[in-house]
């Protein structure tokens, strides 16, 4: 059975998911909305599809069976309930939604209207973190005890848009938008969720009135600890994960790999000939297979609604000054 895709939004993202789409046979792309002309029209020649000013006349029109949508996080709510509506399953980017209520919403929808949604949390689908998760339930370096998440980019550059911020429109700033990769992974990697949260941040950005830093301390439900630190502020730009164990440590390096310390020294660790394949393509894999036996994806609404209820605790932790516990 083949499947028509449309995807809303024409920003950086949507050519990772039309690339994604064109390795796959039982996917084909058949539109982009945007109401940026240059955006929607640069898309539509590049992949050959049709354009649209509107999703909504984009989805009356070619009835896809698919939507992306990647479109500004204070959109997801109206876009994804009027999609659900329409009987389209939906691929919606994270974070999910401005908050938990918005998550339920949505949740809501896609149950009433018996269509399939999966979550952009794309820390499931890249092969690194899939052998890191595979090392804590080996135990091949013993019990994991702790883990140290640490993330510094240049958040406030000038090409990024005006809304991420705005806290109406993003929901927040870097914890929002990056640290949501961080709580991913850590429920990931563990196999658990987010218990109980203390946050400290910072806004000092030069721009708008979102947090430009966030230090972090967290258990996880299976009583782990562990800690995330991000800054948007400049300086040099780095991404790393260390796994402590009892018998040695792990190192994630975003983009690089996994690495693996037993005496002092890391080493690469690769167990066997291992194919790395697009973490887009497992999405939109896990997506169809959850069409097909009507089984909740690996990214799930309620997945990904446990992140954002993460994060609105890590908010609330720094405004009040003291330990959040979630349910």
């Amino acid at each position: 059975m083949s499947f028509k895709a449309a995807v809303i939004g024409g920003g950086i993202i949507s050519r990772n998911h039309l690339d994604a789409i064109n390795l796959m046979p039982e996917i084909d792309a058949v539109a982009v909305a945007d109401p940026n002309l240059s955006k929607r029209t640069a898309l539509a020649e590049e992949y050959g599809i049709n354009a649209y000013a509107d999703y909504r006349e984009m989805v009356r029109q070619e009835k896809p069976d698919i939507v992306v949508i990647a479109v500004p996080h204070f959109l997801h709510k109206e876009c994804a309930i009027w999609c659900c509506g329409e009987g389209c399953h939906l691929l919606l980017e994270k974070p999910m939604a401005l908050n938990v209520r918005e998550c339920d919403d949505i949740i809501e929808a896609a149950s009433r209207a018996g269509v399939t949604l999966l979550v952009g949390h794309t820390q499931h689908y890249l092969p690194a973190n899939i052998q890191a998760k595979k090392l804590v339930a080996g135990r091949e370096l013993g019990e994991l005890i702790a883990i140290q998440d640490t993330r510094h980019l240049h958040y406030y550059k000038e090409d990024r848009p005006a809304w991420f911020f705005e806290k109406a429109k993003s929901g927040g700033g870097i914890m929002m938008n990056l640290g949501a990769h961080s709580i991913d992974k850590i429920q990931f990697i563990t196999g658990s969720r987010v218990a109980r949260v203390h946050a400290a941040l910072s806004y000092s950005g030069p721009r708008g009135d979102v947090e430009g830093s966030g230090m972090v301390f967290l258990r996880t439900s299976n009583g782990l600890p562990a800690t995330i630190v991000q800054s948007g502020y400049e300086g040099v730009s780095g991404d790393t994960t260390d796994l402590i164990f009892t018998q040695g440590m792990a190192r994630l390096i975003s983009g690089k790999g996994l690495w693996i310390s037993r005496h002092g020294q890391y080493e690469p660790y690769n167990p066997g000939e291992q194919e790395e394949e697009d973490p887009f393509v497992l999405q939109f894999r896990d997506l169809l297979e959850g069409i097909r036996t009507g089984q909740e994806p690996e990214s799930s609404g309620a997945y990904a609604r446990s992140v954002i209820a993460a994060i609105e605790a890590i908010y609330a932790s720094d405004a009040q000054g003291g330990e959040q516990f979630l349910e």
